[in-house]
């Protein structure tokens, strides 16, 4: 996927327009961390930095690795609160027992499970934890149906890749053979407030809409289709969209 990713243009909308989720999990997520503030934290697939800056409430030195060298320039360009370095999954470029926390916000999806788990657990200390949390598409309002049907033309007109990654849940993470035990893990749904632009803005960062560019589809084509359809869905105002995800908690 960081081929897909690995651009100014991404790593810019990244930084500007995903909705403000990650400060909102890592507060549901706070319950299942205690004691805190943790000492250190490595955010893994940071993209533009967004959910390391997230950390930056719960752990005294945060670092953002992330594959995409657009998206680790535009994080430590934007975030100087954090360290934001090149890195995978399967090859943390960390010291061992050297982190406090884990986090992974979808990069797993994409990552060798096989690989990765031995590496956190390099690098854990001795009390460590993993947090691993995703959401899915805003694509619903809670009281109506109607950006449920724009998101399925969305989807029909640009669908995702092949490559979308495999499926994770708090039950695939607690059947793996981690060498961690799950400690914790429950559902969510949160409920932002955005206004049509920003909701444009939102689905041309969509894993989808990278794909169709990178296929020879015209960025500022599907741009238009968004801009002629989106404002009537939302009647013109802002509107509550709504995201539903999971965290899982998995401790040495």
């Amino acid at each position: 996927m960081d081929n897909l990713f690995n651009s100014p243009d991404m790593a810019a909308g990244y930084a500007r327009a995903r909705p403000a989720l990650h400060p909102r999990i890592i507060g549901l997520a706070g319950k299942y961390l205690q004691p805190l503030p943790v000492e250190n934290a490595l955010d893994v697939g940071c993209g533009a930095g967004l959910s390391t800056r997230a950390l930056e409430s719960i752990a005294l030195h945060c670092h953002g690795i992330d594959p995409s060298e657009s998206m680790i320039q535009c994080a430590t360009d934007l975030w100087p609160g954090s360290i934001f370095s090149p890195g995978t999954a399967e090859k943390l470029p960390v010291p061992s027992h050297s982190i406090d926390l884990i986090t992974a916000a979808g990069s797993l999806n994409y990552a060798d499970l096989n690989q990765f788990f031995p590496e956190a657990l390099r690098v854990l200390s001795p009390h460590g934890r993993l947090l691993v949390y995703d959401f899915g598409q805003g694509r619903s309002f809670r009281n109506s149906p109607a950006l449920d049907g724009w998101f399925s033309e969305f989807l029909k007109r640009y669908p995702m890749p092949p490559d979308s990654g495999r499926e994770i849940s708090p039950e695939t993470l607690a059947s793996h053979r981690s060498g961690l035990q799950p400690t914790g893990h429950e559902l969510f749904e949160i409920g932002l407030m955005l206004d049509p632009a920003f909701y444009i803005n939102y689905v041309m960062t969509e894993t989808n809409i990278a794909h169709a560019i990178s296929t020879g589809k015209s960025g500022e084509s599907i741009r238009a289709w968004c801009d002629l359809t989106i404002p009537a869905v939302f009647e013109n105002r802002s509107r509550e969209v709504l995201f539903s995800g999971y965290i899982s908690i998995l401790s040495r």
